[in-house]
């Protein structure tokens, strides 16, 4: 399996380290194409991969071709690419907004899989939701999901509405999470705790929580009564978030997200 990367940052990064760390790829299968030089310098002395200016040098030997450019700069780069994708390969795309049928339009290309991870990929411990056209081979399916598995777990849906759905919550979900995070640790502080001590108890209690819930598969509410003691301190403290309004703020900022990932890709 050859890989080509069409632009990068950060996610597209976290690719190429994970599969040279997992031996999916060796360094000889992967391109990247970048129009820094100094990017193209990093990814070359960092990981040994190959490097070119133009998309078309980058992809011409690929069997799939990594779309990881910001969604502002996907016209240029589809216009390098376009009429330069052969049968044989298949493009992944992991900009946020962009359907399938831009690409389609764009590339004039029909082996199409979007992808969407979210930041702790970079770490290994996040979560991708991508699909792909019916022209998409079953090898090369297999061949995405080894490559999005090194970023932590990965599912597969046969629907692309639900790619969008995905954006509003886990893609922009970590966001979510860190304002909890830094909230619990204001509150700390605020009755008493020192930065030093509230910031590591707070992560390791999301932590833990997290990976609690993981290994035991029970229902989160299940878990949270567990905590919960008939008239004890965790009730009072449930009891003012429920009165604030917690549940209905989660609800309408995932819906606003998903609302802005549908307009982004020009949905009503």
């Amino acid at each position: 399996m050859k890989l080509a990367f069409i632009g990068g940052g950060t996610m597209g990064e976290a690719i190429i380290a994970g599969v040279l760390d997992k031996g999916v790829v060796s360094p000889g299968d992967i391109s990247a194409c970048d129009i820094s030089p100094v990017r193209r310098e990093h990814l070359a002395i960092t990981y040994g991969v190959n490097v070119a200016e133009e998309a078309t040098a980058a992809s011409s030997q690929s069997d799939i071709v990594i779309l990881a450019v910001k969604p502002q700069e996907f016209p240029a780069a589809g216009r390098a690419l376009n009429s330069n994708l052969n049968g044989n390969q298949t493009v992944m795309s992991i900009m946020a907004g962009v359907p399938i049928d831009a690409i389609r339009s764009a590339l004039k290309h029909d082996a199409v899989v979007r992808a969407i991870p979210n930041t702790p990929a970079q770490i290994g411990e996040g979560m991708s939701v991508w699909t792909a056209t019916e022209a998409v081979p079953d090898s090369t399916c297999a061949s995405v999901r080894s490559v999005l598995s090194v970023l932590g777990r990965e599912l597969y849906v046969d629907d692309e509405k639900y790619i969008d759905m995905a954006t509003a919550v886990s893609s922009s979900g970590p966001a979510y999470v860190f304002l909890v995070i830094e909230s619990l640790v204001d509150a700390a502080v605020h009755i008493g705790l020192s930065r030093e001590i509230a910031v590591p108890m707070v992560l390791q209690t999301v932590l833990g929580s997290a990976r609690y819930a993981l290994e035991t598969g029970k229902h989160p509410a299940e878990l949270r009564n567990q905590v919960t003691s008939p008239g004890g301190t965790t009730t009072e403290g449930l009891r003012e978030l429920e009165e604030a309004g917690l549940r209905a703020a989660f609800v309408n900022a995932v819906e606003a997200a998903y609302e802005k990932a549908k307009a982004l890709g020009g949905q009503k």
